[in-house]
């Protein structure tokens, strides 16, 4: 499987934490890395460690366009070349390098691709939504305790939505979507499956479609009643085979200077929220008093976690809600199979529309 995630583009960092002349350590799919940005304010990620005495590279300074160690002074370029060894008198140049990687940023996130030989071109993360003119971007990072697959899986279990986010407290989404149990559909499309909920009772129909191989583009309600509603795209990337990098592109739209403000310090306010820093208190039943992203994160960790850092699927009960965890696991099955037999796995492409919230009849944003 990791074979297979990394012929895609995953998001790794936030842009914004990420200064120019600096460099921190980072971790992706079980490769310890190193993401640095020049002082011209370009990102490069190469290897975790020198490969003199293999000390982190994240721990020493940039010069330029290059990140040089702090044990002995050796400097890499941002293709992983060792350009200059300054403790090695009379030397030639050598063929040193160590692993780099492409990047690639967009909308304040920053993506790279793991796989070997040229990458595929960045489309199939974009998102019209995000490409407005009038809307405000925000992005949030979350890492958990438990497998990136379990994370994936909730994307495509809509039936979740009306048990999981009326617990502990009821926000703005638990309020939206309601609590009647949908009649689901699910469709594989060009770019990954196409999830339709329908609500009879409240005449609401949602689609959202989820990306492969673990993007998931919804819409959800605002802060306050009478908000405009969020698209956002939810990234679920393993860090390695028990831990999941959650990397979260809100886009709000432009409304009043009020308004605008007024969403900006909420966002602002819950950007560094992790629920798993609130592991015990979470478990204990005590959520957090928020009409949405901290709510609804906490919410979600309790029932993903809770299946252990690993889910048991052997011994597990699907029923007929559940199509949608088994469409997903259908299509990873059959693109592994195809890798494994050296045949052509699917050629994804991006979907050019949103995803939507009708309600008798009209779209609700």
């Amino acid at each position: 499987m990791g074979e297979l995630l990394r012929r895609f583009w995953h998001p790794i960092a936030i842009s914004a934490d990420v200064a120019p002349g600096k460099a921190k350590k980072v971790r992706l799919l079980s490769e310890d890395l190193t993401l640095y940005r020049s002082e011209a304010g370009n990102a490069h990620l190469v290897a975790g460690r020198c490969a003199h005495r293999l000390t982190m590279l994240h721990t020493g300074w940039i010069e330029g366009e290059e990140i040089r160690c702090m044990y002995h002074g050796w400097k890499f370029d941002g293709e992983g070349k060792c350009v200059e060894r300054p403790a090695e008198r009379n030397c030639r140049e050598t063929n040193i390098r160590i692993a780099a990687y492409p990047v690639h940023e967009y909308c304040g996130l920053i993506f790279t691709y793991l796989g070997e030989g040229a990458p595929p071109e960045f489309d199939l993360p974009r998102n019209s939504a995000f490409e407005r003119t009038d809307v405000m971007l925000f992005q949030r990072k979350q890492i958990w305790p438990c497998s990136w697959l379990q994370n994936v899986e909730n994307s495509l279990d809509a039936a979740h939505v009306s048990f999981a986010h009326v617990m502990g407290r009821l926000g703005e989404f638990g309020n939206a979507i309601t609590t009647e149990v949908p009649e689901l559909a699910y469709q594989e499309t060009e770019a990954g499956i196409c999830q339709t909920a329908t609500r009879r009772a409240s005449a609401q129909v949602r689609v959202s479609d989820w990306t492969f191989p673990s993007e998931n583009h919804v819409t959800m309600p605002g802060i306050s009643p009478g908000d405009p509603w969020i698209e956002v795209s939810n990234w679920m990337v393993p860090i390695d085979d028990t831990h999941v990098m959650r990397t979260s592109l809100y886009a709000v739209p432009l409304a009043s200077a009020e308004s605008n403000e007024r969403i900006k310090a909420y966002f602002k306010d819950v950007g560094d929220y992790n629920a798993a820093d609130y592991h015990d208190e979470l478990f204990a039943g005590e959520y957090p008093a928020d009409p949405l992203i901290r709510l609804t994160a906490a919410q979600d960790y309790v029932v993903l976690v809770g299946q252990g850092a690993i889910a048991d699927r052997v011994n597990e009960k699907l029923g007929s809600s559940d199509l949608g965890i088994a469409t997903l696991r259908r299509i990873l099955f059959r693109e592994l199979d195809a890798m494994r037999l050296g045949t052509p796995t699917k050629a994804w492409r991006r979907l050019e529309r949103s995803s939507q919230l009708f309600v008798k009849g009209d779209m609700v944003k």
